[in-house]
């Protein structure tokens, strides 16, 4: 890249540079954002082939198959390399074209890839039969030297969760149980679900004990809160009801059927009750 580059002026080759160091920073946490910056590389360098590659892994990761195609198309005439051969493969996976992907894995360029990229063509043809509903060519189509392997390389862990998935896609559940089991081991750096996939199978269920104590102090304000109207909802009903019970006993006290009965204008127990309901 940095070859490619140096037919750029100087001010030119920078800026560029760094909107390709930002691709390649964000493309696997922030997919859009990388293909932000493919874009403004692209448009200052269009003609430079790392910068079409860098653009189409960054329309791929964003799911734009048909402008990563177009892209790693470009790059490919640029270089005369085949090393995007898989990835283009699988753009038109992408594009509901399996039959075009699986007519690629037959194509002369494949047996130009290295090792690593012959098995990145053999998952992607894997996938493509998947598509099409063969279950069990697919399985078929992964079974090779590198899965049957015991040493592990970068594409092992990947090869055998492929090939664990397809078992149990088709309904070979210890199969597949024993190909999880497998990746696991590979798997050091924890790029797949391997574990989670085990776990489904022995059907066991992971219950998130984690507490948000921010949360729990807020549910806590809200208990207080409803505790504090409660409590001043009683002790305005124990005041009313106080003061109703005075004044039922001024009620009682005079009664208006007795004839020494006497409307009193204000007697000390209708102060009192004057006085409850101030």
């Amino acid at each position: 890249m940095r070859q490619e580059l140096l037919s750029l002026p100087k001010g030119l080759a920078e800026e560029v540079s760094k909107n390709l160091v930002m691709v390649a920073r964000l493309i696997d946490e922030e997919p859009e954002q990388a293909y932000a910056y493919s874009r403004i590389a692209l448009r200052l360098a269009s003609r430079v082939a790392a910068v079409r590659e860098a653009a189409g892994f960054a329309a791929y990761a964003t799911q734009k198959y048909s402008e990563a195609l177009a892209e790693f198309r470009a790059a490919k005439r640029m270089t005369g390399s085949v090393e995007l051969w898989p990835v283009m493969a699988d753009c038109e996976r992408g594009l509901g074209r399996p039959e075009r992907a699986l007519a690629m894995a037959g194509e002369p360029e494949v047996q130009k890839l290295d090792k690593a990229g012959q098995v990145e063509m053999r998952l992607v043809a894997a996938g493509a039969r998947r598509d099409q509903g063969q279950l069990e060519a697919a399985i078929v189509t992964l079974q090779s030297p590198e899965l049957a392997s015991s040493s592990v390389q970068p594409w092992t862990a990947r090869l055998r969760y492929a090939y664990a998935d397809a078992l149990l896609a088709a309904g070979r559940e210890d199969e597949a149980r024993e190909w999880f089991g497998k990746t696991l081991e590979a798997d050091k750096d924890g790029a797949t679900d391997a574990s989670d996939r085990l776990a489904e199978l022995d059907g066991v269920e992971f219950v998130d004990a984690s507490i948000d104590l921010s949360d729990l102090a807020e549910d806590q304000d809200q208990d207080d809160d409803r505790n504090d109207d409660e409590d001043d909802e009683d002790d305005e009903d124990a005041a009313e009801i106080a003061a109703a019970e005075r004044a039922s006993d001024v009620a009682e006290y005079y009664d208006e059927d007795d004839e020494e009965y006497e409307p009193l204008e204000q007697s000390a127990a209708g102060a009192d009750v004057e006085d409850d309901k101030a």
